[in-house]
């Protein structure tokens, strides 16, 4: 779109917009509300609803305003009998087949189809025939389908195409009988849920929150999510202390994500009120006991009296899923408490060596959906950062960016991109070599050429705009500070670039940043004697042995079979707080519902120790004041606190130190030795088939039921009209149950008494 300013008159009034702005846009900007139901900003535009009617002058007829680019001196009118007419007209159209079962629909308090309606106050109903009746079915195990309710607006077949590049969900037959399905009847994909969010009617269901509770009974809190580094925004919706769905942020109030989540983000929620939450404090009174239920007070003293006897024996490992506030405060517990360096986030494939290397600065995500050429070399962002390949799937699909990917695996991603660099198994080294240091006497290990490396150089000298060059965290720490410092080199005259790491956790940056001396977790089980554990290790087996373990946990797990002292930690809806995603962005985290049973906010359990053990940290029982002291110890957050963070449509980036005349000689020797020791093997040709690592068990999401279901293959029910709990055990097997034989799915066919 053009940054030149122009004037257009709507409803008499004068606005200045840019040309080429799309109308019903300014409209709604400037205090028009135009009802439309298949115009959704950012997709491409449908103009199949005839809702968003304006009359503009100079032109014969009505238009529609979500096709109509500004021009300067345009008068627009968007309301006026002629206009009334006309929408309610197609108001009437769309209620001719149908239902009006408000009362019983979950979308009741939220269909846009019924505030439409009922702003008018009524809708003439001229249609005698019988209505297009067909029955509520399953497409998966959580997305629920009503097509009697559909619309056609088809929201959702173009998000699944522009936004996911899936094409999962597609109109089928034609006419009146047109009706939104997929192939087979069965959602073999993501299982994203974005097509339930974008659906203005109750046509597409949430089947986790399903006949849960009604929308205007929820207290909805906006926080961030707890799974992927995207920091994607979400509104938590609660009731008596129970979270009984998902949506995202843009429902409510613009995010930086709009309302676009991931299956995680959306559906997996279930962990934080599950029954198997570990609810007191369990102290093993002699190795190989078992954990004893005990008081918060006999506990603590109980840490802080062993601690004491360690003293720099003590080491303390982080979760990279714990807020910035807890992490902080874990540093502040090894460094003036115990006085020890052994510190660690259990993040194993941290990306500190790429943070530390800067040379340009992070690109947030709005560039990233407006850059000319994006490289991504390793990842799989869409498996792990699915807000990212979103974005880049818009910036080529829609805007026509150049996307390069390299991977020693076919991801799914290349069927957009320009050129796909398919390199041998884990020779990341060997590449980084030539493209970040030109040194291409190792490109045979990594079965490339040198023109590929200057098919990569080309695209991105002859871009215009804006550059992103992503790194992905399975890179080694030489061949991240290569990539990070050799970036600068690749600007121009007309060209910026931008970084973007696709880190693994919801807060890996925040634990960059807190905790820059942090060291391997292996080094610090090794040096300590005693443990303090914030979250779980991805390998527990290290702690065998271990004289005294002390681990703070929302569920009993690996790592706390090896614990002396378990204590219940609140989960991401019980604190406040803030986490950083992989842009930078310092985002909130926000109290939605209070601490399950006994648990506490991490970093106040540990402030509890530390003041036990005769150090106040001084934060009051405020987060806020941990945040503040945070702020002022840390370059990149300083001057943040929590009124600064409060408006997230527009995110605050931290401070990062970026210096464009980075010397990368070191790293470039020391990807020298490992490149040429590389053997060359047979490369990958197998894609990976859609949510091998976003459908996984883990803790926290196989406390949502589903998740074993699409865990285990996503298999189709005989019978689509029940649910697929009822019809298969938690590992994908058949459950033989009468419950799923009571309605068959020939039984289609009569309902309402017809054949």
């Amino acid at each position: 779109m053009s940054q030149e300013k122009i004037k257009v008159v709507i409803n008499g009034a004068e606005i200045e917009t840019e040309k080429g702005a799309v109308l019903i846009d300014v409209c709604r900007e400037n205090g028009e509300n135009i009802p439309s139901f298949c115009y959704y900003k950012d997709l491409e535009p449908q103009a199949s609803c005839r809702m968003c009617l304006v009359r503009i002058d100079k032109m014969p007829k009505l238009q529609t305003s979500c096709t109509i680019k500004c021009t300067d001196g345009m008068v627009v009118t968007t309301a006026s009998p002629e206009i009334e007419k006309a929408q309610r007209s197609m108001g009437e159209f769309l209620l001719a087949n149908h239902p009006l079962d408000c009362p019983v629909c979950d979308r009741g308090g939220e269909c846009e189809l019924q505030e439409v309606i009922f702003d008018w106050g009524d809708v003439e109903e001229r249609f005698t025939e019988r209505k297009n009746v067909q029955p509520e079915k399953y497409l998966s195990p959580i997305v629920a389908n009503d097509p009697q309710r559909c619309i056609l607006c088809k929201r959702c077949t173009r998000v699944c195409n522009e936004w996911m590049g899936e094409d999962a969900i597609e109109a089928g037959n034609r006419g009146v009988n047109t009706v939104i399905g997929t192939y087979g009847g069965w959602l073999n994909c993501s299982q994203c849920g974005n097509c339930i969010e974008v659906c203005p009617t109750g046509t597409l269901l949430d089947g986790v929150y399903r006949h849960a509770t009604r929308p205007w009974e929820l207290d909805q809190t906006i926080t961030t999510d707890v799974y992927g580094s995207d920091g994607m925004q979400l509104s938590i919706g609660s009731r008596a202390g129970e979270v009984h769905r998902i949506v995202a942020r843009d429902r409510y109030v613009n995010g930086l994500n709009g309302e676009f989540l991931d299956v995680k983000a959306r559906f997996a929620h279930e962990f934080i009120n599950h029954p198997d939450r570990i609810k007191t404090p369990m102290v093993r009174y002699s190795k190989g006991g078992k954990l004893i239920p005990a008081t918060w007070d006999t506990a603590i003293k109980m840490i802080a009296d062993r601690f004491a006897e360690y003293g720099s024996g003590v080491g303390v490992i982080a979760s990279p899923r714990l807020t910035n506030e807890s992490l902080f405060t874990l540093g502040r517990f090894a460094k003036e408490v115990v006085k020890s360096d052994n510190i660690a986030v259990a993040d194993p494939l941290s990306m500190a060596a790429f943070m530390a290397n800067l040379s340009a600065p992070l690109a947030t995500h709005n560039e990233i959906r407006h850059a000319a050429a994006i490289v991504i070399i390793g990842g799989e962002p869409e498996e792990e950062q699915t807000f990212t390949a979103k974005q880049v799937r818009q910036a080529v699909r829609n805007d026509g960016a150049k996307l390069v990917i390299v991977n020693d695996t076919p991801i799914r991603l290349r069927s957009q991109a320009t050129q796909f660099v398919h390199i041998n198994p884990a020779s990341y080294d060997a590449f980084t070599l030539a493209f970040a240091g030109g040194d291409n006497s190792a490109l045979d290990k990594a079965g490339i050429g040198s023109e590929d490396i200057d098919a990569i150089r080309t695209i991105i000298n002859e871009a215009s705009g804006d550059v992103v060059i992503m790194a992905g965290n399975e890179l080694s720490a030489a061949a991240q500070a290569a990539i990070a410092a050799s970036a600068a080199s690749f600007a121009g005259e007309g060209r910026r670039v931008l970084l973007h790491p696709l880190m693994l956790h919801n807060n890996s940056m925040g634990g960059v940043d807190i905790l820059p001396w942090a060291k391997r977790v292996e080094d610090v089980v090794s040096a300590s004697k005693a443990l303090l554990i914030a979250g779980s290790l991805p390998d527990a087996s290290v702690l065998a042995g271990k004289e005294f373990v002390v681990v703070q946990e929302l569920f009993e797990t690996e790592t706390t079979d090896h614990a002396d002292v378990v204590l219940p930690a609140a989960s991401f809806a019980e604190v406040d707080g803030t986490f950083t995603n992989n842009a930078g962005n310092v985002q909130r985290v926000r109290k939605a519902i209070d601490p399950v049973h006994q648990s506490k906010p991490d970093w106040m359990i540990t402030s509890l120790i530390a003041a036990e053990m005769g150090v106040d940290f001084g934060y009051s029982f405020s987060a806020s004041a941990a945040f503040r002291a945070l702020a002022d110890a840390v370059p990149a957050y300083e001057g943040l606190r929590y009124p600064v963070l409060k408006d997230e449509s527009n995110p605050v980036q931290a401070k990062y130190a970026v210096e464009t005349g980075r010397d990368i000689s070191a790293s470039i020797e020391a990807l020298r030795a490992p490149a040429a020791s590389l053997e060359a093997g047979e490369k990958i040709t197998e894609t990976p088939i859609v949510g091998h690592k976003l459908h996984r068990l883990t803790t926290m999401t196989s406390k949502t039921a589903q998740f074993h279901l699409l865990a285990h293959g996503n298999p189709k029910p005989d019978n689509l009209l029940v649910s697929p709990l009822v019809q298969f055990n938690p590992d994908g097997t058949p459950r033989e149950e009468a419950e799923a034989a009571a309605v068959g799915i020939l039984d289609r066919a009569q309902v309402g008494g017809t054949k």
